[in-house]
């Protein structure tokens, strides 16, 4: 990771201010919410009580059957299809049936849908009626009720039987349709409006399943009252929907509407407050229908006398909607849900306002304080790249360093930081090292020329030794003394090879050479020196062509044959191989014997650096010239020289690997 980089992912940590406050707002709506949840509710809570102390004629506790208001005419013929708006409603009768009421200005209704899967039938006057399929049918006007029979053998108009003597302003007959499919039946009948009745029992009997037949499910009727909506009206505040619920959920009354106040917020606002501060709000389907029935898990909550609220979506575009359910207690019965909702654009717009407020001031600071950073970072940056560069161009492909750039001027030197501290400790050591490196390229050919006069001066007296009259004592000190001028001499001989090579490798003419010839003539001239060592050679198949000069790469084969011949043991192996590679070819030698030591791999190609052990008398001094030769000719063709240990750690593998040499345009 880069500097800037680094730098910019300190910069992000002031991310922690707008997050922070962003955190604060959002428990400020929250606390918002909860103040206006305890202020409804205490105020429905308010109301609840006052429904309960007054003469508002509330459900009495218990199940009961709700009359809903007719949608459209209904016409008595049996069939469902004026109920369809209603059946959602329907109340269950039983296990088999479900149960319809309605009323309009014409008449009170009554639908009966049974299902059963085997039919008994007979007509309500035939004896066996009691003991067929049938309905009984009981209504109920305060102390006094009359029930009827309902049975038919066929689908069409029936009549009810009744079964009680006259009571009151009972009617002394029912009149409906009866119609049947292939899974049970349907009764629909019309009552006339004025009846008054207070309860009504319905009892379905099934042959199939006997019990007893004239038992009935009697419960007083609910309605949505006018009355009570009024009393609603003048209790509940302004501003406010309310609602009167049964504990089961059906709407006896209602008053107000919703109504959103204050200034409507933009869409980015809005969408803000929805994506980043609102706390969760439930869907508005459920609240909003107007479904004489809801059933709501708030309803429930309240129904067993526990009040709660809910936030919920509003009609309105960007208001939230906060509802509370109460119970509605006399005594210790819940005989009510009172559910009041209070429509607000306050809260969403505190809080856009507190957020918008907070975000624009800490991304302010955050811009502010990120473009000082990444100023500073990419100035930084800019100056150690610099730096870099300085130091990548002082050194010389060839190893050696560009002493008159580093003397001339060097990148932020001159500056009082700690970056032109680390200029010129980086200016310093490299004169340092380039004086050094300098001293010892040319250390050789100083020392072959200094030691030449000398050297010749001692020979010179040695021979003049020869012609005196010595000692049979003194001949093995003067052999001794002839060893050593001779060896001193192959010294400097091979100081002033070194040399003449790097001339040579300097002047060497290039040309096209297959690789295949070249190494397979190397191998054969090298089997006789191996002795017993095995000399395997690997070529491949096809010529690999270069542009470059035999003469150059054979010499330095020749260094790295030597090399490995010194390390390889009588009973080692030697393997020389070729192949090409990417715009070139890799030539390696590789033999068996100890492995390089890992601080050496890197130096091993230096000059007058070598691993063999000290020469014995009579061997060939050693001067550390062949390999940084073999580095020269690789360098001179474009490529460079590796030495490995193999991976079994059996040896120990060198290589060179091969571009070719630049080609020479001809002058026109």
């Amino acid at each position: 990771m880069s500097l800037r980089q680094k730098l910019l992912l300190v910069a992000l940590c002031t991310l922690a201010l707008p997050a922070a406050g962003w955190l604060y707002v959002r428990q400020m709506e929250t606390l918002l919410r909860q103040g206006q949840e305890q202020a409804l509710t205490a105020t429905a809570t308010a109301v609840a009580r006052s429904l309960a102390v007054t003469d508002v004629p509330l459900p009495q506790p218990g199940k009961g059957w709700y009359v809903q208001e007719a949608v459209n005419p209904i016409v008595v013929d049996g069939y469902g299809d004026d109920w369809a708006p209603m059946t959602p409603w329907s109340q269950p009768l039983g296990k088999q049936g479900k149960l319809l009421l309605a009323e309009d200005d014409n008449g009170f209704y009554l639908y009966v849908d049974v299902r059963v899967a085997r039919r008994t039938r007979a007509d309500a006057s035939d004896g066996n009626a009691l003991s067929a399929d049938h309905l009984i049918l009981d209504l109920v006007q305060g102390d006094q009720h009359r029930r009827y029979l309902i049975a038919s053998a066929a689908p069409g108009a029936f009549t009810a039987l009744t079964l009680d003597p006259p009571a009151g302003d009972l009617p002394d007959r029912v009149f409906g349709q009866w119609q049947e499919d292939g899974g049970g039946y349907h009764a629909e009948l019309r009552l006339p409006r004025g009846l008054g009745l207070s309860a009504l029992g319905v009892g379905i009997y099934t042959a199939a399943d006997g019990g007893d037949p004239m038992a009935t499910d009697t419960r007083p009727l609910w309605r949505y009252s006018q009355d009570v909506s009024q009393e609603l009206t003048q209790l509940a505040p302004s501003g406010t929907r309310t609602r009167l619920l049964a504990p089961a959920g059906w709407v006896l009354a209602r008053s107000g509407r919703l109504s959103a106040s204050g200034p409507q917020p933009g869409w980015w606002s809005s969408l803000i407050y929805h994506s980043l501060l609102a706390n969760p709000l439930e869907e508005a389907e459920a609240w909003t229908t107007d479904a004489p029935k809801l059933d709501l898990p708030e309803v429930e909550t309240a129904r067993n006398g526990k009040a709660n609220a809910v936030w919920r979506q509003g009609e309105e575009r960007d208001s939230v909607v906060l509802a509370t359910a109460v119970p509605v207690e006399r005594g210790e019965t819940v005989v009510g849900v009172l559910l009041m909702e209070q429509a607000s654009r306050a809260v969403p717009l505190l809080a856009n306002r507190a957020f918008l407020s907070l975000l624009l001031t800490s991304f302010g600071v955050m811009l502010v304080a990120g473009a000082i950073l990444l100023f500073f970072a990419t100035r930084l940056s800019l100056r150690l790249g610099r730096l870099r560069d300085a130091v990548e161009r002082a050194q010389v492909n060839d190893g050696r360093l560009d002493g008159q750039m580093i003397q001339s001027h060097f990148p932020m030197a001159e500056s009082d930081d700690e970056i032109g501290d680390l200029a010129r400790s980086f200016q310093k050591l490299f004169e340092a090292v380039g004086g050094y490196t300098d001293y010892l390229r040319t250390l050789a050919s100083k020392l072959s020329h200094e030691l030449n006069t000398p050297l010749a001066i001692v020979k010179s007296s040695l021979d003049n030794l020869e012609h005196a009259k010595l000692s049979d004592e003194a001949q093995p000190y003067l052999a001794r003394a002839r060893d050593g001028v001779a060896r001193l001499g192959t010294l400097v001989r091979a100081m002033s090879e070194a040399s003449r090579m790097e001339r040579a490798i300097a002047a060497a003419e290039p040309e096209d050479v297959d690789l295949v010839d070249v190494v397979r003539g190397c191998a054969e001239a090298y089997r006789p020196l191996a002795g017993a060592r095995p000399l395997e050679c690997v070529l491949p198949e096809q010529p690999v062509h270069l542009h470059g000069a035999p003469e150059l790469i054979a010499q330095a084969l020749d260094k790295l044959f030597d090399n490995a011949l010194s390390f390889t043991p009588p009973d080692g192996w030697l393997r020389l191989s070729l192949r090409a590679v990417d715009d070139g070819a890799e030539i390696e030698l590789a033999n068996q014997g100890p492995p390089l030591p890992a601080a050496m791999q890197g130096r091993l190609f230096d000059s007058l650096v070598s691993l063999r052990d000290k020469t014995t008398p009579g061997d060939v001094p050693h001067l550390g010239l062949g390999l940084y030769v073999v580095r020269l000719v690789a360098e001179r063709h474009g490529g460079v020289a590796s030495a490995r240990n193999l991976e079994d750690g059996s040896g120990v593998a060198f290589s060179l690997r091969l571009h070719g040499m630049p080609r020479q345009r001809l002058a026109g």
